[in-house]
């Protein structure tokens, strides 16, 4: 058996031996090649391991610090949608406590308009000022007239409340336009309020401006009769008494205590001057025929004091009181003949005298205009007449300072209550 051999790089090698080269080179490459990875990978692990770890670490916090930033602003997001629905509570609650002081208040006007003699009607609401339509405060419309119109007896209305406004867009998420809607409402509500609030203000002024000018014209009337309004007063020893309340401290209420004694002034003046014998004692037209003062008598002839006003009239017509009082005489009274005699109060009386026939008792009470008697000629008369006195304290005095005070309108003011 024989063998070949080479040689390779000085050294002879069979040539079976040839083939094995390449393998030994690949190995050895291979070989190499691991080592340096692995003396790479054993230089470098820890260096790989560290950035790796540094990497993940970045990405955890850049993560957590986003889902911060995400949670912060969804609180934020969350306390202002609280905030939000506070607000409108608050603002609601306030609205409503105002609604109730403006019923209250209404309450107050309605009593002194019934207290002046003016009482307030209730206005129609139109269907636009439904608060079940528009969410708004249920309260009377505008009123023209500050007294004649102002509602009598307001009554509580449906209120809107906080959840009734929609403060949430239709995505669920808080809605800005629902929001903008919503403070238009509240502030609508507001802005009805503060012109229901004026509105009582004017009433109120009105009230107290017509019981002021009423109390002067009243006061105007007294004196042209030549009387003094203070002798009207009636001072009375009286025990006095009852529970503290406090007045009120607000304008408004301040405002009301001084109309209420406005009308209270009104009132007494207006029971002075009704009091006063000025309207005439017959319906019909008459003329004088014997007027007050010195005459001459028709029976004797000679100068005497005539205490009256003759007044001729036709038989049977009708006397009436001029003023309203207390009968204190009805019967035959000497010179008189059938008499009746009234007294007004605060010395005043007035009498009615030569009557066909009395239709009044002594103690009874008649009111201004009411029928006292019947003219006709009993007495020291001539003839169908009445004879018509006014005296103040017992003394006669002129009836035409009484009976000449009076025009159509001062009549009709003076009716009117």
């Amino acid at each position: 058996m024989r063998f070949s051999f080479s040689m390779i790089g000085g050294i002879r090698l069979p040539n079976a031996g040839r083939r094995l080269v390449p393998a030994l080179v690949c190995g050895l490459a291979i070989a190499t090649l691991w080592a340096g990875a692995a003396t790479w990978y054993l230089v470098f692990h820890d260096e790989i391991l560290a950035r790796f770890v540094s990497q993940q670490t970045a990405l955890q916090y850049a993560y957590e610090e986003r889902i911060g930033a995400l949670r912060l602003q969804l609180d934020r997001a969350t306390m202002e949608h609280l905030a939000t629905r506070e607000g409108l509570a608050a603002r609601v609650a306030d609205l409503s406590q105002r609604q109730a002081a403006m019923e209250k208040r209404q309450a107050q006007l309605s009593l002194l308009a019934s207290e002046a003699g003016h009482p307030i009607a209730s206005a129609a609401r139109s269907a636009a000022d439904d608060p079940a339509e528009t969410g708004a405060l249920g309260y009377a419309a505008t009123i023209t007239d500050p007294v004649a119109k102002t509602p009598a007896k307001p009554a509580p209305k449906p209120f809107p409340t906080p959840d009734a406004f929609e403060l949430r867009s239709r995505d669920g998420a808080p809605g800005r336009q629902s929001l903008r809607e919503t403070e238009q409402v509240l502030a609508g509500l507001d802005r009805r309020l503060d012109g229901l609030g004026a509105h009582q203000i004017r009433t109120l002024d009105a009230l107290g401006v017509r019981a002021i000018r009423g109390s002067q014209r009243l006061r105007d009337i007294v004196i042209r009769v030549g009387l003094d309004p203070q002798r009207f007063e009636r001072q009375r020893e009286a025990g006095i008494g009852g529970p503290l309340v406090p007045l009120a401290t607000d304008p408004f209420g301040i405002a009301v205590g001084q109309v209420r004694r406005a009308l209270g002034e009104e009132d007494r003046l207006r029971r002075i001057a009704s009091a006063l014998p000025v309207r005439q004692p017959l319906a019909g037209k008459y003329s004088l025929s014997s007027g007050f003062g010195p005459r001459l008598d028709p029976f004797t002839r000679g100068l005497a004091l005539h205490t009256g006003l003759d007044m001729k009239a036709e038989f049977g017509e009708s006397a009436r009181a001029t003023a309203a009082g207390r009968v204190t005489v009805a019967d035959y009274n000497g010179g008189y003949g059938n008499m009746v005699e009234v007294d007004h109060g605060s010395g005043l009386v007035t009498r009615y005298a030569h009557l066909s026939s009395i239709t009044v008792g002594a103690g009874e009470w008649v009111e201004a205009g009411g029928a006292i008697g019947r003219v006709g000629s009993t007495g020291r008369s001539t003839g169908s007449h009445l004879h018509y006195e006014t005296r103040i304290d017992g003394e006669p005095v002129d009836p035409q300072r009484f009976l000449r005070v009076l025009g159509g309108s001062d009549a009709q003011f003076l009716a009117a209550r």
